[in-house]
């Protein structure tokens, strides 16, 4: 059964960086990054859930996702539940959850008509180590200078609502279908299951954790579900492979270990399940400091036009 790395995808957006570091070494000068997307090596064979890295140098759309029920009669095959986790913010960063009050779909839509549903948003500032969760339904914003880890539903349909001027369509008619028109249900705050483990999030789609490994630990993997790991502080080895920030794995029906480096190992782990698994990691010892060695990973990253990324016609992009 399947322990890989993450093949890295790079996808170009309007308003993405052109710095990625310390996340990516990408040589890309001319084409501003938006999203890196963490793929199985085998791209015919697709999980249920979709973990990435989002950019923000200008704010993305007001948006929203519709649900398992709206994807469905759509002809699609699921909805996007997603969550995200700010890796990183510069001072005054925000991002919009929700309306401030709800509204009726003639509201919604003659706010979308007349862009004052920007005003109609609910904003907050976003810091390092925040998590936001956003169901499906629930219209959304993301600001400028921001980097996000997002854990989602395995689905790109996105329903644009107000696009900050840049001429892209807007899609009133399924986004205002799709919507739940007032606030966000009330994030749920994360609580520790161990030293180690912190739970950021348990939805009916996915749970989503923090490892934070002890310098020169080592540590059991056993992932049943469908499991990704992301690398966000420290270093140390994953299975075989040196890891090191943004980089990742998928792992399946395998146990596997992991080895905090001189400055301990910090990883966001998303999984297919609903609750919690309280044997997913056991400690196994502390080793002895040694010198790390530099990282043998090297991925090659793909921008999307040039990967042949198949989007159905009736999905947008954000």
């Amino acid at each position: 059964m399947p322990l890989e790395l993450a093949r890295l995808q790079a996808v170009p957006k309007p308003w993405g960086a052109y710095d990625l570091l310390p996340w990516s070494g990408i040589d890309h000068p001319d084409v501003a990054i938006g999203e890196i997307w963490l793929q199985r090596q085998d791209s015919a064979l697709e999980p249920a859930l979709l973990l990435k890295l989002l950019f923000t140098c200008e704010a993305l759309s007001i948006q929203v996702h519709p649900d398992d029920d709206a994807a469905h009669a759509m002809g699609l095959a699921r909805g996007k539940t997603e969550a995200w986790y700010v890796l990183a913010a510069e001072p005054g960063a925000v991002v919009a959850l929700g309306l401030q009050s709800s509204l009726s779909q003639a509201q919604l839509r003659g706010s979308i008509e007349d862009g004052s549903i920007a005003e109609r948003m609910l904003w907050r500032t976003a810091a390092a180590g925040d998590v936001i969760f956003v169901p499906a339904g629930t219209i959304h914003a993301i600001g400028p200078g921001l980097v996000l880890a997002e854990i989602q539903q395995r689905s790109d349909t996105t329903f644009r609502l107000f696009d900050h001027g840049r001429q892209r369509e807007l899609h009133i008619e399924h986004g205002v279908a799709s919507a739940r028109a007032g606030p966000a249900a009330k994030q749920v705050p994360a609580r520790r299951l161990s030293d180690a483990r912190t739970l950021l999030l348990a939805t009916a789609f996915f749970t989503l954790e923090r490892f934070e490994l002890a310098p020169e630990s080592l540590w059991e993997l056993r992932a049943q579900a469908e499991t990704w790991l992301l690398v966000i502080a420290g270093e140390g080895r994953v299975g075989p492979w040196r890891a090191q920030m943004g980089e990742g794995c998928f792992v399946q029906a395998q146990t596997t270990h992991l080895a905090a480096g001189r400055t301990g190992l910090t990883c966001l782990v998303a999984y297919d399940a609903a609750l919690p698994d309280h044997d997913l990691l056991r400690p196994i010892a502390v080793r002895n400091a040694t010198t790390p060695a530099p990282s043998t990973i090297n991925h090659p990253l793909l921008l999307a036009a040039r990967a042949n990324v198949q989007i159905p016609a009736t999905e947008a992009r954000a």
